[in-house]
């Protein structure tokens, strides 16, 4: 199977250079385009996915398989950030003889791309630049590394720092959190390109119909291997753009976060709150589940609930109610009156987003220790502002798109000590034992890129007892 030249190269060596990769390495407009979405980046890391975003949309002179080529290039590149620097440093000359960020950039081609280490300089020489970087050494990058952790005596969360282009802070939170060799696998998963997945509406089609749908539209998908209702893009198209969108057949969903929606199993006809519903992903996958079902969903910001109300037309989901909601105090009289009645509520707690800093490139460098350690105490607050809105026997949902342990299992830990009206429920009994243990150790959801190829999610079932709940005296 030949490697698809936008994903990053097998450990064995980089793959030929394409036409288009030896054509960015040189002046005009998908090398200047990248140059400048580099500086964007190097000044607001976390506004990454906005400005190419905006970038591309004004670049009108590119070709669709251009703008791909440049939206992937681009967050490729962003990815590896610090062990381009890394590499670049290395020899003690990181490329100021040239413009900012054109080092980085044929660095990158040369590391991940192959595009030939002679190429690149030709191509610095060519311009007249000084300083010439030693492009050869980013195909020592492994030798380079290991020399540098030797003589600097590096921990192992340095080494993993450089090699996977974290900042050492994080590297050492995901080694202790999944050990020596789960922390490296999964920082080297997050340098891969995401899978495009959907997720069929299935108040409308069924995921067979929609694969043969998508046929008709000359677009590959394949069953998601863990998700009942998802399937994955192959070929590469803009989804937003076909007609089987258009008429609201599926959404773009990740399968992580399809699966945490499988999680809250939603009664038929029942009553279900998303009391962070955002854009409403999940939102749309509980109302396909629940028939005559409603649901309701929550969110302090009116923006994303403007989208998801778009999104909810699109896909013919009527029984929906949203609702904006203050960031703390009590709850709107609409929803307070939901206090004991809902069978379902689910909380997506703001996190880290340390699940899916493949698809958010810029985060990785944005967020901060402190950032991290900001969050528990607000999403323990989240989920017991909601947990009143239960009903005896209803079942509470956390979920995060995270991978660490502090915003997880941790924060789980302090609620079921708070709360002794609920307890948890080990999703074994809500898949069954084989689902739960392909997607978790059967008490909680825990999916990652590496071991599942989603983005990293976590979810934990808390079953509310008959009795006296969450906030009642």
């Amino acid at each position: 199977m030949s490697r698809d030249p936008l994903t990053p190269p097998d450990p064995g060596g980089p793959a030929t250079p394409t036409p288009l990769v030896l054509a960015a390495a040189r002046p005009g407009r998908i090398r200047d385009l990248a140059l400048r979405a580099s500086a964007a980046f190097r000044a607001d890391p976390g506004g990454a996915e906005r400005d190419v975003g905006r970038m591309l949309r004004e670049a009108r002179h590119l070709h669709s398989r251009e703008r791909r080529f440049v939206a992937d290039a681009l967050y490729g590149l962003f990815r590896s950030d610090l062990t381009l620097g890394f590499l670049l440093a290395r020899g003690g000359d990181d490329g100021r003889g040239g413009p900012e960020g054109l080092a980085r950039w044929l660095g990158w081609l040369v590391l991940a791309e192959g595009l030939p280490p002679e190429d690149a300089a030709a191509t610095w020489e060519r311009e007249g630049h000084g300083g010439r970087p030693d492009f050869a050494r980013f195909l020592r990058k492994d030798e380079e590394i290991a020399a540098w952790a030797e003589a600097a005596g590096a921990s192992a969360a340095e080494r993993l720092g450089v090699e996977a282009s974290l900042p050492t802070w994080l590297a050492e939170r995901l080694l202790e959190d999944h050990g020596e060799e789960g922390g490296r696998s999964l920082a080297a998963a997050m340098n891969h390109r995401a899978p495009l997945a959907v997720r069929a509406n299935t108040a409308r089609i069924d995921r067979d119909g929609l694969v043969a749908r998508l046929a008709g539209e000359g677009v590959v998908a394949l069953p998601c291997p863990l998700s009942r209702h998802g399937a994955i893009l192959t070929s590469r198209v803009n989804a937003q753009g076909l007609q089987a969108y258009r008429d609201g057949l599926f959404w773009v969903q990740d399968e992580g976060s399809q699966l945490v929606a499988e999680a809250v199993a939603p009664p038929p006809g029942g009553l279900a709150v998303d009391a962070c519903a955002g854009a409403g992903g999940k939102t749309l996958s509980l109302c396909a589940s629940m028939g005559g079902g409603q649901v309701v969903a929550l969110d302090t910001r009116g923006s994303a609930l403007e989208e998801l109300g778009r999104r909810a037309r699109r896909a013919g989901a009527a029984r929906l109610r949203a609702v904006r909601i203050a960031p703390h105090g009590p709850l709107p009289p609409e929803v307070a009156r939901l206090a004991g009645r809902a069978d379902r509520v689910l909380v997506d707690a703001p996190c880290s987003g340390s699940g899916v800093l493949r698809r958010n490139p810029g985060r990785r460098y944005a967020l901060t220790s402190a950032e991290l350690d900001a969050h528990p105490p607000r999403q323990l607050a989240i989920l017991r502002r909601m947990a009143p809105l239960v009903a005896p026997g209803g079942r509470l949902v956390y979920a995060t798109c995270s991978v660490l342990r502090a915003e997880n299992q941790e924060v789980v830990d302090a609620f079921l000590a708070a709360e002794p009206g609920f307890a948890l429920l080990p999703l074994a009994e809500i898949l069954g034992p084989g689902p739960a243990g392909r997607v978790g150790d059967g008490r909680f959801l825990q999916v990652t890129p590496d071991v599942h190829g989603t983005d990293g999610f976590f979810a934990a079932v808390l079953a509310r007892g008959k009795g006296r709940g969450a906030g009642e005296t």
